[in-house]
């Protein structure tokens, strides 16, 4: 018998990757810390809470590096990084889904129905919660419990994917059964 109602899964990190080494480079190229601005909560929460687009958070991330021609020329290689889907990762929740819903929980921006097309994932999972339509992000409860209903399924019959920890703890409150994801194995224990 399957252990829980309910697959939640994160997406960045788990089942999409960024090419890390190519954003690294960028930032050695430029001499700048992209990173660290692309990321500082006051730029990635709006886009994160869908108050600004994708495109707005780009903005924001030039003008804090200077706004100068370079600033502008790094972010928009930074914002042309490739990435992928884990095939292990995908194969394995595609095997969870013939059994209960799989429902992907991340923090996003407006151009995530964009990204799952190019992915190949728009019909991948049986719902998406995404941070920038539900004007909530990871680590807030109500994240979680707006992925529950959506599946149908009481919090703690869930089991919660994340990359990042304090996500994983989130959903540890609400009762769900959490998986801190470094690895595939991380997940392949739990799935099998």
């Amino acid at each position: 018998m399957f252990p829980f109602d309910a697959v939640l899964s994160d997406l960045d990190g788990v089942l999409r990757h960024f090419d890390h080494a190519a954003q690294a480079d960028i930032e050695a190229r430029y001499g700048l810390p992209l990173m660290k601005t692309a990321f500082d909560p006051e730029l990635i929460m709006p886009p994160t809470l869908g108050q600004v687009t994708e495109e707005q958070w780009a903005e924001s991330i030039a003008v804090a590096l200077g706004g100068d021609e370079r600033a502008r020329a790094a972010v928009a290689e930074f914002m042309r990084v490739e990435f992928w889907v884990d095939e292990q990762v995908r194969e394995l929740l595609a095997r969870a889904q013939r059994r209960v819903p799989v429902i992907i929980v991340t923090n996003a921006m407006d151009t995530l129905e964009q990204h799952l097309d190019r992915l190949g994932l728009t019909y991948f999972a049986d719902d998406v919660v995404s941070s920038a339509r539900v004007g909530v992000a990871k680590p807030d409860p109500r994240i979680y419990e707006i992925a529950a209903e959506r599946a149908g399924v009481a919090p703690e019959r869930c089991l919660f994917v994340d990359d990042r920890l304090p996500n994983v703890e989130a959903a540890r409150t609400l009762g769900m059964t959490g998986v801190h994801y470094r690895s595939f194995h991380d997940l392949a224990a739990v799935l099998g």
